[in-house]
């Protein structure tokens, strides 16, 4: 009888014993995968700031001049900025109307008439990574309002529409409206190819 018991006492501790690795090796998975998750994030952060704020990032197309996005399409900066371009609207005159909108959501305030080495809004005829448009044009109607509408800052959290008007020279060219928000370092060209008509 005390064999008996003795066996007993002798396997209750070890089955204690293995309930107690379980929990600690689950734990340590946990821990482990948690370290792997803050290690990843750490690494793109890292990515992020090597190659600057001023970078797009979004999926599918780039939105460079080999890869323009399209009508509707936002590009999308690592910093929080975000740029849209309408669809045009044809109109009984002959001129479309688009607008383009900033969404800020940086942490700081923009100037979005940039500086005087760049434009901060264009609009060519052409497909986007033509520099040069032969055979047609398209002139914008309205640079003075569009001008003044980029003149304030934009703030924090704050959204502003910038309205376009265009008359090409004949129905059914391409246009691409560059877009290049302005930066304290560097902050990429967002290239949207349209088609009037």
């Amino acid at each position: 009888m005390d064999t008996e018991e003795a066996t007993t006492a002798a396997e209750t501790p070890p089955a204690a014993d293995g309930s107690r690795w379980f929990y600690g090796c689950s734990i340590a998975v946990v821990a482990l995968f948690a370290l792997f998750a803050l290690a990843a994030h750490a690494v793109t952060e890292f990515e992020k700031s090597l190659d600057g704020d001023g970078q797009m990032e979004q999926p599918g197309r780039s939105g460079s001049a080999y890869e323009p996005l399209g009508p509707g399409a936002t590009a999308r900066y690592e910093d929080g900025l975000r740029v849209t371009v309408s669809v045009p609207e044809a109109h009984d005159d002959g001129t479309y109307s688009l607008t383009v909108t900033y969404e800020n959501g940086t942490d700081e305030e923009l100037a979005l008439d940039g500086d005087p080495y760049s434009t901060p809004l264009a609009v060519r005829a052409g497909e986007a990574h033509d520099e040069y448009a032969t055979g047609y044009t398209v002139r914008q109607l309205d640079g003075d309002e569009a001008a003044a509408a980029l003149a304030p800052p934009l703030g924090e959290d704050d959204e502003r529409t910038v309205p376009l008007r265009l008359k090409p020279s004949r129905k059914g060219i391409p246009v691409t409206v560059e877009v290049t928000p302005p930066d304290t370092g560097y902050r990429e060209t967002a290239h949207f190819q349209l088609t009037l008509g």
